[in-house]
C-alpha cells in the first residue's frame, strides 16, 4: 500500500534544482508520484513502502547536492526558521560582496587597458558610461590610487575576489560542480562555470600576461565582475526569499494560531499541558482573550468567539452548551468549558493547515510548459555559452577572445531560470492564502487554473441556496395574537420530534424570547397531527387538510389565501386550532408557512454569478414545483428538479459537452456530481464526504464565497499566464543581446556585471507580480 510522505529541500534555487530534485526522486525505485515546490521547498512523495524507504529518498537528494529532512506534522509544522536563517546569512554575504564589490570596482579602474574593444573601452553603454563619466572623477578624487603598481592592484583584486567565491560564493561552486558531475546541471552550476571562467581567465592575466599579449588578447582581468555577479545573484535570492516570506505569511499565520498549551480541567484542579499530551473527552478551559487549543463541544458557559481566521466571517459567534468550537479560534470574551472531540494533529486546524500545504504543492497544468522548459534549458545554455565564444573567435579571431568570453560569461549569467520556477507556484501560494484568508479552502494549483475558466455554475438547493433546514417564513393569525397564536403551537409541538415541530419551537422562542408553555395529554395521530392541553384548551397542530377536515370544512377565505401563497414559494402549511378542554367545537386559529428558507446572501451571489458571465443552473431532488419556487428567489432561470445522485451525475456530464462545469454542494448525495464536476465547490457546513469530493470548499454558509473564489482563480491564472511571458521573453531578449547579436550594428554589448543584476531582477519582479493577488479586488458579491 502507497504511503505519502513529505521532504523539507533545502538548496534549491531555481527551476532546474526543482526539476532536478523531482526527477531524481520520481526515478527511484517504488516511487509513483513526485511535487516538488521551488516556493516552500518541501518536495511530497506516493511511494511502496516495501520497495523503499524514507531514508533512502532522503539520501537520493543529498547525492545530487541538496540538503533533504522529513518534514513535521501538525499545525505548527510550518517552520521556516532554517530558511529565514538561510535567507539572513544570503543578505548579510550579498552585503559584504557588494561592499567588496565596489572596493574592487575601484581598484580594477587603474588596470583597465585603453585599446579599443577591450575592458577599458567595453560596448556595454552602462560600463562606457562608467568609464567617461566615474573613472575621471575618481582619478581626480584619488590620484594616490592611479599611483599604486599594477601587480600590487591585481594580487589585492585576487585576494578580495577568492575571499568573496570561498566565502559568499562557496555554495555555487559546491553544489554547482556537484550537479555537474551527476549531470544535472542547475543555476548554481552556471554562476559556478560563468565565474570560474573569467576567474581563471584573469588568472592567467594575473600571472602570464604575455601568454596573453603574445597571442593577440588583450590581459584583462575580471575581477571584479566575479565579485559583483556573486553579489548579486546572492542580493536576488536575499529579495526572493523575503518576497516567499510574504507570500507563505497566510500559511504561517495560520499554522500560529493553535496554542501550544491548554488548560486541562481535572476535578476541581487546573493544568497547563502540552497540547499533544491532551486527549479526546478531557476537560479543558478556555478563558477570555485566548484561542481555543482542540476541537470540541462546549460543556458550560457561554462566550463570544471569533473564527475570522478559519471561517472568514468578520462577526464573532455566539457558543453556549452544546455548540462546537474549533481550534484556532479566539474567545473575544466570556469562558467555556469544552471537552475534546480531537487530538492535536487531527483537530480543524492541522487539516487545513495540511490541506493548503498540499495546495501549494500541487502544480497547476500551466506549470508543466515550465517544467519541461526547465529540465532541457540549463544544459542548452551552457551549449549556448560555448557558441557564443566559438562565434565571438571565428568573427573576430583570437583577439576577441576576451570579449567573447565576456559574452559567454554573460550568457550564462543572464538565462538563469529562476524566474521561470517562480512563476507559477509563487502565484498559486499567493492565492490559496489569500483564499484561506476569505474562508476559501482550495486544494492546489490544479482546482484554481480549471476554476480560472469555468463557463457553467450548478448549484445544488438544499443546504447550498437554502439553509438546509425548515424554518418558519410566514404566520397568518386569524382570531388570536401572532404571539398567542406561536405560544399554543409551540407548547404542542415541543413534545414532539417532528423536524417541522423543531422549527415551529425555534421560531416562536426567538420571536417571543421565552420558553413555550407546558402542554398536557400530547396525543399523536398519524395522517392527522398532534394536539395537547394548553392551558384550558386542547389545542391542534395538522395539515391544511386535515384541520378543514376536523372543523367541519369550514375553511377560512384568508386561509385559502395564505395557503396559495405559501405553495407558490414552496413552504409547507401547517394549520393550528382549538377546542375547548370539554370537546366543544374546533376553531382554526391561524397557520403558518414552514420552508427551508433562501440563504439572505443566496441571490446577490447568483447575480454575482451571472455578472460574471457564468451561466447558472439549479439541481435539485425535491419536487419541481418547490424547486421552481426557491430558484426564482434566487434569480435562476434554469432548473433540473426531481433527480437521484446519479441523475445529477449525468446532468453535470451533459452540461460538460457543453463547457467546463463548476457544481455546488453540501450533501452526501451531491458527492457523485462534485466529484464529476470539473471543479466541485463544497459547503464548510455540509458533510465530510462532500469535502473530500470537492476541490474547493467554503468555509461558512455564504455563497457570495464562490463568486469571489471564481474571481481570484481568474486573476491568478492571469498572473500565472504573465508571470510566464515575461519570464520566457525576457531569455528570449537577455541571451541574444548578453551573446552579442547588438554588437554588429549597434556596437552594444551586455557585460556579465549587468547580466547579473538584470537575472536578479527578474526573478525579484516575478514574486512581485505575483504578490499583488494579495491584494486583487474579488469582493463578496
Amino acid at each position: 500500500m502507497d504511503t505519502t510522505q513529505t521532504l523539507d529541500v533545502r538548496g534549491m534555487t531555481c527551476a532546474a534544482c526543482q526539476a532536478n530534485v523531482q526527477r531524481t526522486l520520481a526515478r527511484q525505485p517504488g516511487v509513483h508520484d513526485a511535487a516538488v515546490n521551488l516556493m516552500t521547498g518541501e518536495a511530497r512523495i506516493v511511494f511502496d513502502p516495501s520497495l523503499i524507504g524514507l531514508p533512502a529518498l532522503v539520501s537520493a537528494v543529498e547525492a545530487i547536492g541538496y540538503e533533504a529532512a522529513p518534514a513535521s506534522a501538525g499545525a505548527r509544522s510550518v517552520d521556516t526558521s532554517d530558511r529565514d536563517n538561510e535567507a539572513a546569512a544570503a543578505g548579510k554575504q550579498a552585503a559584504v560582496a557588494l561592499v567588496c564589490g565596489a572596493v574592487a570596482m575601484v581598484l580594477s579602474m587603474p588596470t583597465m587597458t585603453p585599446h579599443v574593444g577591450g575592458h577599458g573601452a567595453s560596448a556595454d553603454p552602462l560600463m562606457t558610461w562608467t568609464a567617461e563619466r566615474i573613472m575621471p572623477a575618481i582619478a581626480a578624487a584619488m590620484p594616490w590610487l592611479f599611483a599604486i603598481p599594477r601587480d600590487v592592484l591585481l594580487w589585492t583584486l585576487l585576494a578580495l575576489t577568492t575571499f568573496v567565491m570561498t566565502w559568499a560564493g562557496r555554495r555555487f561552486y559546491v553544489n554547482g560542480l556537484k550537479a555537474l558531475a551527476h549531470g544535472l546541471p542547475d543555476m548554481n552550476s552556471l554562476v559556478a562555470v560563468g565565474t570560474g571562467a573569467a576567474f581563471g581567465f584573469s588568472l592567467v592575466a594575473t600571472f602570464w600576461p604575455l601568454a596573453l599579449t603574445s597571442a593577440g588578447v588583450a590581459p584583462d582581468v575580471y575581477y571584479e565582475a566575479v565579485v559583483i555577479i556573486i553579489a548579486f545573484v546572492l542580493t536576488g535570492r536575499w529579495l526572493e526569499a523575503r518576497a516567499r516570506h510574504q507570500a507563505v505569511a497566510a500559511l504561517q499565520g495560520l499554522a500560529r494560531l493553535q496554542p501550544r498549551e491548554a488548560i486541562v480541567v481535572d476535578g476541581q484542579a487546573e493544568r497547563a499541558t502540552p497540547i499533544e499530551a491532551v486527549h479526546v473527552g478531557q476537560t479543558i478551559l478556555v478563558r477570555p482573550g485566548t484561542r481555543v487549543p482542540l476541537d470540541g463541544v462546549v460543556i458550560t458557559g457561554r462566550a463570544d468567539v471569533d473564527e475570522s481566521a478559519v471561517t472568514g466571517e468578520s462577526m464573532p459567534v455566539a457558543k453556549g452548551p452544546s455548540a462546537a468550537v474549533t481550534a484556532g479560534t479566539l474567545v473575544t470574551n466570556g469562558a467555556v468549558f469544552v471537552r475534546v472531540g480531537a487530538e492535536a494533529g487531527r483537530d480543524t486546524l492541522s487539516r487545513l493547515v495540511e490541506l493548503m500545504r498540499d495546495a501549494q504543492l500541487s502544480r497547476a497544468p500551466i506549470q508543466r510548459l515550465a517544467d519541461r522548459v526547465s529540465a532541457v534549458f540549463v544544459p542548452t545554455v551552457l551549449a549556448l555559452a560555448g557558441l557564443t565564444l566559438v562565434a565571438w573567435l571565428v568573427v573576430g579571431g583570437v583577439g576577441a577572445f576576451a570579449q567573447g568570453l565576456a559574452a559567454s560569461v554573460a550568457v550564462l549569467i543572464v538565462a538563469c531560470p529562476c524566474a521561470m520556477g517562480l512563476a507559477v507556484p509563487t502565484a498559486v501560494m499567493v492565492a490559496t492564502g489569500r483564499a484561506g484568508s476569505l474562508g476559501i479552502l482550495v486544494k492546489g494549483g490544479d482546482a484554481l487554473q480549471r476554476a480560472g475558466s469555468l463557463h457553467t455554475m450548478v448549484l445544488d438547493k438544499t443546504g447550498t441556496l437554502t439553509m438546509g433546514a425548515p424554518a418558519v417564513v410566514d404566520a397568518l393569525a386569524l382570531d388570536d395574537s401572532l404571539e398567542d397564536l406561536l405560544g399554543a403551537a409551540a407548547a404542542v409541538e415541543r413534545l414532539s420530534e417532528h423536524p417541522l415541530a423543531r422549527a415551529i419551537v425555534a421560531h416562536a422562542q426567538n420571536r417571543l424570547g421565552r420558553p413555550p408553555a407546558v402542554a398536557a395529554e400530547f396525543r399523536s395521530e398519524p395522517g392527522v397531527g398532534v394536539s395537547a392541553i394548553v392551558g384550558t384548551r386542547r389545542v391542534h397542530v395538522a395539515s391544511v387538510e386535515a384541520m378543514i377536515k376536523l372543523a367541519a370544512g369550514v375553511t377560512p377565505p384568508a386561509l385559502t389565501a395564505f395557503v396559495d401563497a405559501a405553495t407558490t414559494r414552496g413552504a409547507t402549511v401547517v394549520c393550528v386550532g382549538a377546542e375547548s378542554a370539554d370537546g366543544g367545537g374546533l376553531r382554526i386559529l391561524g397557520a403558518l408557512a414552514v420552508a427551508d428558507a433562501i440563504r439572505e446572501t443566496s441571490r446577490e451571489a447568483v447575480a454575482g454569478l451571472h455578472a460574471a458571465g457564468l451561466r447558472v443552473v439549479m439541481l435539485s431532488g425535491d419536487r419541481p414545483e418547490t424547486a421552481r419556487a426557491v430558484a426564482g428567489q434566487a434569480g435562476i432561470s434554469e432548473v433540473v428538479a426531481g433527480v437521484l445522485p446519479t441523475g445529477k451525475v449525468e446532468e453535470i456530464r451533459r452540461l460538460q459537452r457543453e463547457g467546463t462545469v463548476g457544481m455546488a454542494g453540501d450533501g452526501v448525495n451531491d458527492a457523485p456530481a462534485l466529484a464529476q464536476a470539473d471543479v466541485g465547490f463544497a459547503m464548510g457546513t455540509g458533510t465530510d464526504v462532500a469535502i473530500q469530493a470537492a476541490d474547493v470548499t467554503l468555509m461558512r454558509p455564504d455563497l457570495r464565497l464562490l463568486g469571489a473564489s471564481l474571481r481570484l482563480a481568474r486573476a491568478s491564472v492571469r498572473i500565472m499566464r504573465q508571470n510566464l511571458f515575461w519570464a520566457f521573453a525576457y531569455n528570449v531578449v537577455a541571451i541574444p543581446v548578453a551573446a552579442g547579436a547588438l554588437y554588429p550594428a549597434y556596437g552594444i554589448l551586455l557585460s556579465p556585471t549587468v547580466a547579473s543584476a538584470a537575472m536578479a531582477l527578474s526573478s525579484v519582479s516575478v514574486v512581485a507580480n505575483s504578490l499583488r493577488l494579495r491584494r486583487a479586488p474579488v469582493g463578496l458579491g
